[in-house]
């Protein structure tokens, strides 16, 4: 591994960790990355997935207390085994269609092109949402009713398409069911910690084989900047969102994927 494969790697973890639980595709922002650094190897494609355990331990710092109280509460608090309950629930769906689509996925749907598509549409969709006037009915992400949960967990399954956004497609079927934006941001939260664990256990598995120990040593970078930055976003988003919502990232989301447009039809 030379000096500038591991400041590419420090660079691509800084980026996960700091796309990672805003509604912008980290993945489709790695993909895109990695395109214009010419890493397209299967290798590549796992680094993106695998990076993405130092988001998921930046999140379990930030919320340990939380999430601490929540799991020593369960015996004997219902409202706490609803909650855990819920959680599951919503991560389901994806833990499914993930294992079953896994070779598409990576294979198919990890295209530039497809990337571009979708952070544009996607970008629409959050502008259009956000200014939407939507009723309010669920200001605590632990007391969604249980339905809600899984119909979140159903919506997060496009984010399977590189460049949807897991946070983004999570975000938004919350607020159209009636969550505040800061709740709706907070449960994105819970939920990426199963589905990003899930993914990074079943990637790790499938290919820790093919992995040299360059490819090791750059994920282990990557791992490190993911985390310092997620912490960081996850510290400041729901602070950010309650204030300000979330139309700079859809128009974020537009400009980065009209770039890729734009990239793709001048150098192919």
């Amino acid at each position: 591994m030379t000096l500038l494969d591991a400041v590419k790697a420090l660079f691509l973890g800084l980026l996960e960790g700091a796309t990672e639980f805003i509604p912008v595709s980290s993945t489709g922002h790695l993909i895109l990355l990695q395109s214009v650094f010419g890493l397209d190897s299967h290798a590549d494609k796992t680094f993106a997935i695998l990076i993405q355990f130092g988001a998921i331990l930046a999140i379990l710092s930030v919320y340990f207390a939380r999430l601490w109280k929540i799991a020593t509460a369960l015996p004997s608090d219902p409202q706490a085994r609803r909650f855990v309950l819920g959680v599951l629930i919503a991560f389901l769906p994806a833990a499914v269609i993930g294992v079953l689509a896994r070779d598409f996925i990576l294979g198919v749907l990890f295209d530039p092109r497809v990337v571009c598509t979708t952070l544009v549409l996607g970008g629409i969709v959050l502008l259009v949402v956000d200014r939407m006037a939507l009723s309010l009915r669920h200001d605590e992400a632990t007391r969604f009713p249980l339905p809600m949960y899984l119909a979140i967990g159903v919506i997060q399954c496009l984010a399977m398409i590189p460049g949807v956004s897991r946070s983004g497609a999570t975000i938004v079927g919350a607020m159209l069911m009636g969550s505040s934006k800061r709740a709706a941001a907070e449960f994105s939260f819970f939920l990426a910690m199963p589905t990003m664990a899930g993914a990074f256990v079943w990637e790790l598995g499938q290919s820790w084989r093919d992995l040299s120990a360059d490819d090791a040593t750059m994920i282990a970078i990557g791992f490190v900047s993911a985390f310092l930055a997620g912490i960081f976003v996850v510290k400041t988003l729901l602070d950010y969102v309650s204030r300000h919502g979330f139309a700079l990232f859809g128009w974020w989301r537009i400009l980065v994927g009209s770039i890729g447009f734009a990239a793709l039809i001048a150098f192919g």
